[in-house]
């Protein structure tokens, strides 16, 4: 039986990764709240846990179902705003998107623009495509590590991703434009008054 003090442990060290990871999924409004839930269920559940996978795959496979349950929930559809792009746009590894660290504070504005952007949209994704986006390009996790979180097979992730990713690229498209400038970093400038698509109900 895992003692309190082992919990601790397992509390400190994962405990702000799954808030950035649920700020990310959620948004900043109810990660925090998810995470407690997540613990929770943790802290019962850790004595079954028989290590058949990593300890960290498995508590992220138990935030990730928290975190879809969630963002399926009619509450949550019909609450006010519930965007990740303020705070979300704010973490150290921001970059993340461009896989560059800034260089210059106009090029620090650009991206932060760029991410703020992406993130708009792939907080418009259906939550099956949000959450492999997340879990693939922002936790930086492997496919293999992915389907044993989401329990599917390596195909259906990559299948899952690519699919994402299509979409992803078209809303993108539709509500962006994207250039290059003078110091040839990708930026983004709006559309007046993109229509985002919202997921389905």
């Amino acid at each position: 039986m895992t003692s309190e003090y082992e919990f601790k442990i397992i509390y400190d060290e994962y405990y702000q990764r799954i808030v950035q990871y649920l700020t990310r999924t959620v948004g900043p409004n109810d990660a925090e709240d998810i995470a407690q839930d997540v613990f929770d269920k943790v802290s019962r559940s850790i004595k079954e846990f028989r290590g058949d996978s990593k300890l960290s795959t498995w508590i992220y496979r138990i935030a990730t179902n928290t975190a879809i349950d969630r963002l399926r929930s009619a509450a949550y559809k019909h609450s006010s705003k519930h965007g990740p792009i303020d705070e979300a746009a704010n973490l150290e590894d921001q970059s993340v998107w461009t896989a560059q660290n800034p260089a210059t504070t106009d090029q620090t504005v650009i991206r932060k623009e760029m991410s703020e952007c992406v993130i708009e949209f792939v907080d418009n994704l259906p939550p099956d495509y949000k959450t492999v986006i997340v879990l693939s390009e922002q936790e930086g996790l492997a496919n293999k590590e992915i389907a044993e979180i989401l329990g599917i097979s390596l195909d259906n992730v990559k299948m899952r991703l690519h699919r994402a990713r299509a979409k992803l690229k078209t809303i993108l498209n539709e509500g962006c434009d994207f250039d290059h400038n003078e110091q040839g970093t990708l930026a983004c400038d709006r559309k007046s008054s993109p229509i985002l698509p919202k997921p389905p109900r």
